[in-house]
């Protein structure tokens, strides 16, 4: 499968040979936190050095993700997923992590869930065979791209959402004028209600948006899809609500002939993000049967590292604990810098290191000479660009020179700022690099 030279330099390679690529990187001034000494060095050379995150040279801030509750979040879902009789689609966005698809994927996953053409094609330069764009595409040169990558490859499976006539109309004609032979499988996208984000707000909507798809050549309906996590004021009440509405929707097209029409294998359903699908894995299970089979497809993805303040709250298995329990994986270590008086410290880490977009970071562990302890009494109030600010009660046991262990809120802006990511055992042990491609 050829690779796109923006992500290894090279047109002719195969998504295999990419992930060897990954091991040949060379570790220099690129990535954050990584040790000074190991410049020069492969990534695989580091790897196997099995350097400890707190004494192998590595420099603050320095985020990494827990190996252990990585593996863990990765086999709940899984199990989960079985156990509902649901196809999975994580939301690769969250991490575009190459690594971390090809562990998802290898534990019986559908493929992977996208947002834009350019994720697609980092996807696709490391083997994603089957591609679900959650998003509307209408830029004609990037359904030129498509089209080529589904022509020269019959492997390839990719679907995208349409939510209005005038998208339709923009991507047959991008897709006529590229020469495209095979057709493009579209989802009609339904609103998660008004005020929210794309979709057709309307089933008459939907309708038509669907006649548009049929009166395309390029184009094939393949099923019906939304994103639940924009219902407006959001309850279970209104979360179970929308998605039966959806589908409704899937079963009133295909009473009226549309999937018929398109000769589908299967009829394509989804929906689930990282907050309600518990709510979809109840309704999916209502769906009729239909003229032919329905792929149940559920698109999760914040759950691969889950996190220490949004997810952890809205988290499904919170609502149903039987099902078990998702583990933030995340810590962000930083240096306290500076102790201008007892109540206020100011650690090494700041806006460009930690996610903030929904809560900021939480104190959890301070270590000094070796030994790591809870971070008692100690709050962090605000993020300077390269500064995080701190309240420290009078219980606070902190000194300059200290490190502090930090729990992330939001794994989706906390991925996206670090290129290169440690995964170390508990012994603090680094067992594997993360690459990203943001």
């Amino acid at each position: 499968m050829p690779l796109d030279k923006d992500v290894t330099g090279s047109q002719d390679v195969t998504g295999s040979e990419a992930f060897a690529r990954l091991a040949e990187e060379r570790v220099d001034h690129r990535f954050k936190g990584l040790p000074p000494d190991a410049t020069g060095r492969t990534v695989g050379e580091l790897t196997a050095e099995r350097r400890n995150l707190f004494t192998g040279g590595f420099t603050t801030p320095v985020l990494a993700l827990s190996a252990e509750r990585l593996e863990h979040n990765l086999a709940l879902m899984e199990t989960y997923t079985v156990r509902h009789g649901l196809a999975f689609a994580p939301h690769g966005k969250t991490s575009m992590a190459p690594q971390l698809f090809r562990r998802q994927i290898e534990r019986g996953a559908w493929g992977v869930t996208l947002a834009v053409p350019h994720q697609v094609r980092v996807a696709r330069a490391f083997g994603v065979e089957r591609i679900f764009l959650a998003n509307e595409l209408v830029d004609a040169a990037a359904l030129r791209w498509i089209a080529t990558e589904l022509d020269r490859d019959p492997a390839f499976h990719f679907l995208c959402y349409v939510d209005s006539v005038r998208g339709v109309e923009a991507m047959d004609a991008a897709l006529s004028a590229a020469g495209a032979t095979r057709a493009v499988d579209v989802v009609v996208e339904l609103a998660a209600g008004d005020g929210a984000r794309t979709g057709a707000r309307t089933e008459a909507e939907c309708a038509a948006v669907a006649d548009a798809v049929a009166a395309a050549g390029t184009l094939r309906l393949a099923g019906v899809a939304g994103y639940e996590g924009e219902v407006p004021d959001a309850t279970p009440e209104r979360v179970h609500a929308w998605l039966r509405r959806l589908i409704a929707l899937a079963a009133e097209f295909d009473e009226a002939g549309r999937f018929t029409s398109a000769g589908l294998e299967e009829i394509v359903v989804s929906a689930g993000g990282s907050a309600w699908f518990d709510a979809v894995a109840d309704v999916f299970a209502e769906i009729p049967e239909l003229s032919a089979p329905v792929l149940k497809l559920l698109r999760s993805g914040a759950y691969v590292s889950h996190d220490d303040g949004h997810y952890r709250h809205l988290t499904p298995f919170n609502r149903v604990p039987e099902e078990g329990a998702l583990e933030p994986a995340f810590r962000l270590w930083a240096q306290v810098v500076s102790r201008p008086s007892a109540e206020q410290a100011f650690v090494n880490a700041g806006k460009r290191d930690a996610a903030y977009d929904l809560d900021l970071p939480f104190a959890q562990a301070v270590r000094r000479d070796g030994a790591e302890r809870p971070a008692t009494g100690i709050e962090v109030t605000g993020l300077s660009d390269q500064h995080g600010w701190l309240r420290t009660a009078p219980e606070a046991d902190l000194e300059v020179g200290d490190w502090l262990g930090m729990g992330l809120s939001h794994p989706c802006t906390s991925f996206d700022k670090w290129q290169l990511i440690p995964v170390a055992e508990a012994d603090g042990t680094v067992v594997e690099y993360v690459r990203t491609y943001f």
